[in-house]
């Protein structure tokens, strides 16, 4: 247990955005109160709900200082709010919780502690393995967090939830773009690309499925798979990248394989005018196609 100190200064804030959630926020403000770890202060920024959200949310407030809660004039919108949000922030690091998902009572301390170990990292994720080569936390300079990420095994592309920052870099990098559903991706990429990371163990957050995801209508439309390219062939080309020209080459067509195979899923559903139309929009041409079989014969 952490020791419990003024709320003027906690060491990491949680930060928890809401629209139209009043059958998920009690449980996810819940899971924040009922956190082994206590030095924390909880804010929760309603963007204009029409249902009961706020007025959940407004009752929590007034049980416990460590909540604030703040209701948006108008609609900002997912990721325009989190940088809302963390504008109210004091704490060292940042720590999202979406107000449809729960923290586990260890999931906070752990963070916490991951990136008190190596100060020097921005950046804390969740992975989704239990087993890796070394122990948690794992450390990882730039180019090895890049090179981890794109040939072994995914980290970078964790939700809010699963995700601590160091509010100073966050601050630096001017937030989240706003670009929407791959706003945090592209963020974690930019910041591994500067600066150290660590891979904080598994189920430290429960991320609960349901219908009303933004994330699920952009895989299902088609905009998810649209958007995650180019933005993955900014990012490796950006000055700031470290790695050599053929690890670059050799992710870009990677990244261009798995957008062909995401557009063949839409063939395959008999989908065939949305497949045209992603295959324009990633500027895919019959080579790649070609390129995508070849690779793929034993």
């Amino acid at each position: 247990m952490s020791p419990k100190i003024d709320p003027e200064t906690p060491l990491v804030s949680v930060l928890m955005t809401a629209y139209n959630r009043e059958q998920f926020i009690g449980e996810a403000i819940d899971s924040v109160l009922n956190s082994a770890y206590s030095n924390f202060e909880l804010i929760v920024v309603d963007d204009c709900s029409t249902d009961a959200t706020l007025a959940i949310a407004r009752k929590y407030e007034s049980r416990d200082k460590r909540i604030k809660v703040y209701a948006n004039e108008t609609n900002l919108g997912d990721y325009p709010n989190r940088n809302k949000a963390a504008s109210y922030a004091k704490g060292k690091y940042l720590k999202y919780l979406d107000s449809d998902d729960m923290l586990y009572p260890h999931g906070l301390g752990v963070m916490v502690s991951g990136m008190e170990k190596f100060p020097e990292a921005a950046l804390g994720l969740g992975s989704r393995s239990t087993q890796q080569e070394s122990a948690f936390p794992i450390f990882f300079s730039s180019e090895e967090a890049y090179r981890n990420h794109f040939f072994k095994f995914g980290f970078l592309d964790c939700g809010p939830t699963g995700v601590i920052i160091k509010s100073t870099v966050f601050r630096s990098m001017d937030g989240f773009s706003g670009t929407r559903m791959i706003g945090d991706y592209e963020l974690w990429l930019k910041i591994a690309g500067q600066y150290p990371v660590i891979v904080l163990p598994p189920a430290l957050v429960f991320w609960r499925v349901h219908e009303g995801q933004e994330f699920f209508a952009g895989v299902k439309s088609g905009l998810y798979l649209q958007m995650l390219l180019p933005m993955v062939i900014k990012a490796i080309s950006s000055t700031n990248c470290k790695l050599d020209e053929a690890e670059k080459k050799k992710i870009i067509t990677n990244n261009i394989n798995n957008s062909v195979s995401g557009v063949l899923q839409f063939i395959k559903k008999g989908k065939f005018s949305a497949a045209i139309q992603n295959a324009r929009k990633l500027n895919l041409h019959v080579p790649d196609f070609l390129r995508y079989f070849l690779k793929r014969r034993p």
